[in-house]
Formats: C-alpha cells, structure tokens, sequence
C-alpha cells in the first residue's frame, strides 16, 4: 500500500493535523509527518515532494496557516495528489489560509478540504488510495454504513420522543 504524507507547515499546526494522523491510524494506513515550510525551508519542501513517488508515497496532505503556500509548493513538485489544509489561524480566522489553499493557478491543483479539516483530508486521501485497494474501499464503505446506522438510530430517538401523532 502506497503512503501519506502528512506535511506541516510549523509544529504549531500538530494539534489540528492530529485528526489526520488518528484517521490515517484508524483506516491502518501507512504514513508519515514531517515538518517543512514553503518559506523557511522551500529547498526540502522541494527535495521530499519532487521524490515523493519513488519514496512510496500516494497522497501528499500538507496543512499550512496564514499565507498556506505550502500545498501549493508541494503540489508545484509532484504529480501526486496533495490535498491541503488550511489552518486556523488568530489574523484572519483561517480565511488567509483557505484562499491560498484553494486558489491554485491551472495546471498545478490541490484538493482543499475546510479550515482545520484535517480528518477529512485523511479521510479524502484514503479514498485516493481505495481507487486501487479493494480492501481499503470495503473499509470505507463499512465506515460510512456504521455512520449511516448511528444517524438513522438518533432520527429513531428523536421521533420518539417527540412526534405526536394526532
């Protein structure tokens, strides 16, 4: 099974990529987190995303707040799939962030998931990788059946207790 990787733009943003890390865990997707800047450190961005593909990886999640160039350098450095996340940040709220993200020039895309998204840029790169894993998309699949169940078991809950049928 191909990799993720799962880049961060500064160690601050650990806390929101967590929820990529425990959903890439959840899925037992391999992986790895690695720390580069498109700014402080453009050379190893560069090096880990222009070899990325002969170093195993599928998928590139790259989450980044502020001016967020980071998906972008990446994604300007390889033909893989990199979805970024725009991190919340005190200036703007994240919106600096999502705009960075999201408003890549043509012919250089990146997948942008919401602002501190970062569960559903693991969930989005696993779905990436199921396209070629069947055992991967069952995963999925049973996944989304047991999220199915648990809503259908709370509109159960709801209607009962207060539906009155006259």
């Amino acid at each position: 099974m191909k990799k993720v990787a799962v880049i961060m733009g500064s160690d601050s943003d650990f806390p929101i990529v967590e929820g990529a890390i425990s959903t890439l865990r959840d899925y037992c997707v391999p992986f790895e987190v690695h720390v580069f800047s498109a700014h402080r450190t453009p050379e190893q961005a560069k090096e880990f995303s222009s070899n990325a593909r002969d170093n195993g990886f599928g998928v590139i999640i790259a989450a980044a707040g502020k001016a967020a160039h980071l998906a972008g350098a990446l994604a300007a450095n390889t033909t893989l799939p990199v979805i970024g996340i725009p991190v919340k940040s005190s200036t703007l709220d994240g919106l600096d962030a999502l705009l960075s993200t999201v408003q890549m020039p043509s012919g250089i895309p990146v997948a942008t998931v919401a602002i501190d998204g970062a569960a559903n840029a693991a969930l989005l790169a696993v779905e990436i990788l199921a396209v070629t894993d069947a055992e991967l998309a069952e995963k999925l699949a049973t996944s989304r059946r047991k999220a199915s169940e648990k809503v259908l078991s709370k509109n159960y809950d709801i209607e009962n207790k207060y539906n009155c049928i006259i």
